[in-house]
């Protein structure tokens, strides 16, 4: 019987669901939560950005290259990619579907390795974090054969 992991995520909130086979249903597994995800960029930052001194007649000052928003839900990103990774090699699933929005669906397979990639058979750009696991399977419908 090959265990299915069901990734359901957004930048601030993960759900890992397993499903051992047709008509199991799904068991919640892990719960990841990423409260600095739902910060405001001004509440992530301690100071305004640096003032540089310039040559010339200008003064500037440093912008960050990514806002701090984006930057937490790369680590919340990354923090997944190892949750699934370490699924994988401990053998805890043998496939994987991943439900994001997105945006966020970037983010995830950008942090993928490789070999657990492989492993995801379907993604879906949804955000069915706050969708009840009964309710989950039936959007799922088929594709996860519960």
């Amino acid at each position: 019987m090959a265990i299915t992991w069901i990734l359901v995520a957004n930048a601030s909130l993960a759900k890992l669901y397993e499903n051992l086979g047709p008509n199991k249903g799904l068991k919640l597994v892990k719960e990841l939560i990423h409260p600095e995800s739902r910060q405001k960029n001004g509440e992530l930052v301690s100071d305004r950005s640096g003032a540089m001194a310039m040559t010339g007649s200008g003064g500037g000052s440093m912008q960050p290259q990514t806002m701090p928003k984006q930057h937490e839900a790369k680590v919340f990103a990354q923090e997944i990619a190892q949750a699934l990774y370490q699924g994988r090699t401990s053998n805890a699933f043998k496939r994987a579907i991943v439900v994001a929005p997105p945006a966020f669906m970037g983010l995830l397979n950008a942090v993928i390795d490789g070999p657990t990639a492989q492993l995801i058979t379907d993604r879906f750009e949804k955000d069915y974090t706050k969708t009840p696991e009964n309710e989950l399977g039936e959007r799922l419908g088929s594709t996860i054969f519960l």
